[in-house]
C-alpha cells in the first residue's frame, strides 16, 4: 500500500499498530470468557440497548431470569445464585462491549482516511472492516448454538469465530508492515514455505477451539504422555 503523504501514513501507522492491540486483548477477553464459561450468560443480542449493563436490582432479576431458561442452567448450572451469576455476566458483557468499541474505533478513522486519501486508497480497510462486522455476526451465531438443546456452544461455530479473529488481526498486521516497509527495497523470498506454516499456525488454532469447545483436553491430565503412550490406545 503507498501513500505519499508521510503524516497521514503515519497516521494510519499508529491507528493499525492501536487497533492490532485491542483486537489482541479482545482476543484473550474472548478466551477467558470461554474458560469462566461466560459465554451464555447474556441470552439476547441487543446492538444498541445492549451497550448499557444492568443498572439496578430489577435488571439483574430480569437478565438472570433469562439466563434460568437455558439448557446450561438448568442442567449444569442450576444452584448458581445471583452474586455467581453476575461474575459471568461481567466478562460477556466486557467482550460484547470491546466488540462494539473495535468497530467505532476501526470505522470513524476509516470515514477520516477514506476523505482525505479516496476510496480507492483504503478499500482493503473496508474489507477488514466488513469482516470486524461479520464477527460480531458469528459471535451471535455461536451463542445461539447454545440456547436451546445444548449446554454449551457448537464447538464449529467456536472455531469459525476464533479463526476468523486471528484473520483479522492478521489483516491488521499485514496492512501496517505494507505501510512500514512500503519504501523499502529486498529481495522477495519465495512465499511457500512461509505461507504452509501461516496455513498450519491456523489449522492449530482451528483444533485448538474444537479442544476447547468439547472440553477434550481433560480427558488426559498429562503431558507430554496421553495416559501411558505419546498416542492414546484406549480408543474403542
Amino acid at each position: 500500500m503507498y501513500i505519499e503523504n508521510k503524516i497521514l501514513k503515519n497516521y494510519i501507522s499508529i491507528w493499525l499498530q492501536c487497533m492490532f492491540w485491542i483486537v489482541a486483548i479482545m482476543i484473550v477477553v474472548g478466551g477467558l470468557t470461554r474458560l469462566t464459561d461466560s459465554g451464555l450468560s447474556i441470552t439476547q443480542w441487543q446492538l444498541f440497548s445492549g451497550i448499557l449493563p444492568p443498572l439496578n436490582q430489577n435488571d439483574w432479576q430480569y437478565y438472570f431470569q433469562l439466563y434460568k431458561e437455558i439448557p446450561e442452567y438448568k442442567v449444569q448450572n442450576f444452584s448458581m445464585s445471583l452474586k455467581e451469576f453476575k461474575i459471568i455476566y461481567w466478562w460477556e458483557y466486557a467482550h460484547r462491549i470491546l466488540g462494539r468499541l473495535i468497530g467505532l474505533l476501526f470505522f470513524i478513522p476509516l470515514i477520516f482516511f477514506t476523505i482525505k486519501l479516496g476510496f480507492r486508497k483504503v478499500i482493503f480497510f473496508y474489507f477488514i472492516f466488513f469482516l470486524i462486522c461479520f464477527q460480531g455476526f458469528i459471535g451471535w451465531y455461536m451463542v445461539s448454538s447454545g440456547l436451546i438443546d445444548r449446554v454449551d456452544v457448537s464447538h464449529y461455530r467456536l472455531a469459525i469465530h476464533l479463526v476468523i479473529a486471528f484473520i483479522i488481526l492478521s489483516l491488521i498486521y499485514w496492512s501496517y508492515l505494507s505501510i512500514k516497509i512500503s519504501d523499502v527495497t529486498f529481495k522477495k523470498i519465495n512465499s511457500i514455505i512461509p505461507l504452509f506454516f501461516t496455513l498450519l499456525i491456523f489449522l492449530q488454532i482451528c483444533i485448538g477451539a474444537f479442544v476447547s469447545g468439547m472440553d477434550a483436553g481433560q480427558i488426559y491430565n498429562s503431558w507430554p504422555l496421553m495416559g501411558s503412550t505419546y498416542f492414546p490406545d484406549d480408543c474403542i
